[in-house]
């Protein structure tokens, strides 16, 4: 099981790359590039996943609902 901090710290810095436009970065001597900010978004979210689940709380998680008449 990885670490909290050091999940922490790999969030942090794609968050950063993520806002400054950067799709390549570097983290624990390796790199990776993103091919697109989608890829990108996913990969934050994956990791806020895995953080939330090592801390034992969850993500918020929005319902939407829609109705018609039907007609």
């Amino acid at each position: 099981m990885a670490d909290v901090a050091a999940l922490q710290a790999q969030l942090d810095a794609l968050k950063r790359a993520y806002r400054s436009g950067v799709r390549s970065l570097e983290y624990d001597g390796r790199s990776i590039t993103y091919t697109s900010g989608e890829e990108m978004r996913a990969a934050i979210a994956s990791l806020q996943s895995e953080i939330a689940q090592i801390m034992g709380t969850t993500t918020p998680t929005v319902g939407v609902v829609r109705s018609t008449k039907g007609y």
